[in-house]
C-alpha cells in the first residue's frame, strides 16, 4: 500500500511542476497555450533543419500582441537608418508571426512578416452597414475613420521601411533577399492592393512564394484558407502572437502520431533521441549527488544513528537479551530460563 501511495504521490508532484511550468509561460507570453509545435518545413534555413532557425518538430513560444504591440516587419529591419534596422529573429529581418488565415480556424501559420501596409488617404464609407465605399476606395474594416469608428474606405497606402508612400497600389522590391531562383532581383511586391491594413507574409523556406499569392506578385502560389480562399493581408485581429524563443527537437514527438512526422528530418530525431539520453542520465546524476550531500549532512547522521540504535535494540529484544525499558529496571526476554531452585 505504501509503494501505491508513493506513486501517486510521485505523479501528483509531477503534475503540479508541469502546472507551474505551463503557468510560467503563460505569464512570461501572456498567451494560452504559450507555445506552438512547428509542423511543417515553410521556416527551414538548412536541408536538415539547424538551431535558431524554425524547424519541423520545434516547439515556439506565443507572445501575445497585448505584450508584443509592435510587430517589425522584413523591410523596416532591412532598412538603413530606420529605428529597427537590423533587428532580427529566427535567422533573418523581422519579426516571426503566427496567424489564422483570413481569420478562420484552420491551423495557424507561422510565418515571417515582410512588409505592412498602411492606410493613408481615407474616406468615410457612404453605407457603414453594407461595408459600402466611394468609387475607388476599398473597404478595410481594421483601420480607423475620420470620424474615429473603427472601418474605413482607403484610397492610398504607405508601408513603412520602404520608399511607398501615399501609393494606390504598392510596388517594391526586396534586394536584400536573395532566395528567389526565379527572380534574380529578389523578392518582388507588384501591383498590390492588400484592400485592408495589413501584412505581406512569407516563408523562409517557400523560395519567395508569398502568402498573398497572385493579389501581390503574379508569379505567387500562395495560401488558401479553409474554404479556398486566398489568404489575404494579415488583419491585427488574424494574429495569434508573435514568435518568441524556440525549444528545438522536443514537439517532434508530438508529430511522431500525426500526419506530418514525415516533415521531420532524421538530424532532429537523432538530437531528439540524444536529448533524452543526456536528460535522463542527467537526472541519474543529479539523484545521485543530491544523495551523497544529503548522506553528509548532521540531520541525516543523527536520524542514521538513532535508527541503527533502535534496530539493535529490537533484535536484542527478540534474541533473548537484557535490554533497557527505559525504567531503571531489567527484565528477562521471552527465551531466557530463571533459576526457580530453593537452597
Amino acid at each position: 500500500m505504501a509503494d501505491g501511495w508513493g506513486w501517486i504521490r510521485e505523479g501528483l508532484l509531477a503534475l503540479g511542476l508541469i502546472g507551474l511550468l505551463v503557468a510560467a509561460l503563460w505569464v512570461t507570453t501572456g498567451s494560452l497555450p504559450p507555445m506552438v509545435v512547428v509542423e511543417s518545413s515553410s521556416m527551414m534555413h538548412a536541408n536538415e533543419g539547424e538551431v535558431g532557425a524554425i524547424d519541423p518538430g520545434d516547439l515556439v513560444l506565443v507572445m501575445s500582441t497585448d505584450r508584443r504591440t509592435n510587430v517589425i516587419t522584413y523591410a523596416e529591419a532591412a532598412e538603413e537608418g530606420n529605428q529597427f534596422s537590423g533587428w532580427s529573429k529566427h535567422g533573418d529581418f523581422g519579426d516571426v508571426i503566427i496567424y489564422s488565415k483570413n481569420g478562420g480556424s484552420d491551423t495557424p501559420v507561422i510565418h515571417r512578416a515582410m512588409l505592412e501596409a498602411v492606410a493613408n488617404a481615407t474616406l468615410s464609407p457612404t453605407d457603414r452597414e453594407r461595408s459600402l465605399c466611394p468609387t475607388g476606395a476599398s473597404w478595410d474594416p481594421v483601420s480607423i475613420d475620420a470620424t474615429g469608428e473603427v472601418g474605413t474606405c482607403v484610397l492610398t497606402w504607405d508601408a513603412p521601411g520602404t520608399d511607398q508612400w501615399n501609393v494606390e497600389q504598392i510596388n517594391w522590391t526586396f534586394e536584400s533577399y536573395k532566395t528567389c531562383p526565379s527572380n534574380p532581383h529578389g523578392l518582388m511586391v507588384q501591383g498590390w492592393d492588400p484592400g485592408h491594413a495589413g501584412l505581406l507574409t512569407l516563408g523562409d523556406h517557400n523560395r519567395c512564394d508569398v502568402d498573398q499569392g497572385q493579389a501581390a506578385y503574379p508569379l505567387a502560389n500562395g495560401l488558401t484558407d479553409e474554404n479556398g480562399r486566398p489568404v489575404e493581408a494579415v488583419r491585427a485581429d488574424w494574429l495569434v502572437g508573435v514568435a518568441g524563443a524556440e525549444i528545438p527537437w522536443l514537439g517532434t514527438v508530438k508529430l511522431a502520431a500525426s500526419s506530418n512526422a514525415a516533415q521531420v528530418t532524421t538530424h532532429s530525431w537523432q538530437m531528439l533521441g540524444l536529448s533524452a539520453v543526456v536528460l535522463l542520465l542527467g537526472t541519474y546524476a543529479l539523484e545521485r549527488a543530491t544523495q551523497r550531500l544529503m548522506s553528509g549532512s548532521p540531520e541525516v547522521a543523527q536520524a542514521t544513528l538513532e535508527e541503527s540504535i533502535k534496530g539493535r535494540k529490537s533484535v536484542e529484544a527478540d534474541g533473548g537479551e537484557i535490554v533497557d525499558s527505559g525504567d531503571g529496571d531489567s527484565e528477562l526476554g521471552g527465551g531466557s530460563e530463571a533459576d526457580d531452585s530453593e537452597e
